[in-house]
This record gives structure tokens, sequence and C-alpha cells, in this order.
């Protein structure tokens, strides 16, 4: 009987002693920083807040001017119902100028003439 109160006692001792071990632990501090005031007479540069980013410049007028013959010569065989080789050709713009709107729309509407709805709506929606 005694063995087992002692044995209890000291598996709650060691338990003690190392849930305090961690409490005991602080993290160490660094030197307060030391702040520098300035001369007299001596004029700082104001400090500017940070410029927010520009957005992203629209498309180069040269890549404009060489996908837009594409662009032209697409919706023509598109209107004479030849659909894979107004896709040929929005493909070739599309390698000009990837970040073009104009090219998705005219390819989503491409795809919609030539009847695949799904990949109509799916290129509409990466442009």
């Amino acid at each position: 009987m005694y063995c087992v109160i002692g044995l209890r006692r000291s598996t709650l001792l060691a338990g003690m002693l190392v849930l305090s071990g961690c409490s005991i632990y602080s993290t160490p501090q660094g030197p307060a920083p030391i702040e520098t005031r300035p001369e007299p007479g001596v004029v700082q540069e104001e400090k500017r807040p940070p410029v927010a980013p520009q957005p992203p410049p629209a498309a180069e007028p040269n890549a404009v001017a060489a996908y837009a013959g594409l662009l032209g010569k697409a919706r023509a065989a598109s209107a004479r119902g030849d659909y894979n080789g107004a896709l040929s050709l929005l493909e070739r713009a599309q390698r000009i100028d990837p970040d073009s709107a104009e090219i998705y729309l005219e390819l989503a509407r491409t795809y919609d003439a030539q009847g695949q709805t799904e990949q109509a709506r799916a290129t509409a929606a990466r442009g």
C-alpha cells in the first residue's frame, strides 16, 4: 500500500518537475533599439509611402497591328464556314499576344459557331 502511494507521489513529482521546467525558460530579449536624432540644422528627406504597383501595360501597338490582320482573316474564314481555318489563324494570333481578350472572344465565338459550346464557354472564361 505504501509502495503504491510512494509510486504515485514520485510520478506526480516527476511530472510537476517536467512541466515547471517548461515555464522557467523565457525567450532571450535583445537590446532595445537606439533612436538616432538628427543634428540641429540638418534637414532629412521625408520618407514617402511605397508606391502602389502599376497595372500591366496595354498591348503594344505593334502586337495589335501584328495580329489585327489575322483576326480579320479569321473572321472572314468563320463567315465562310471554315471554322478550322479560323481557329488556326486565331491560334497564331494568340501566340503573338496571349493576353488579348479580343482574341479569346473571337476564339469563343468560333468554337460556338462550330458547335463546341463547352469549349466556347471555357475559352470565354479564360479571356
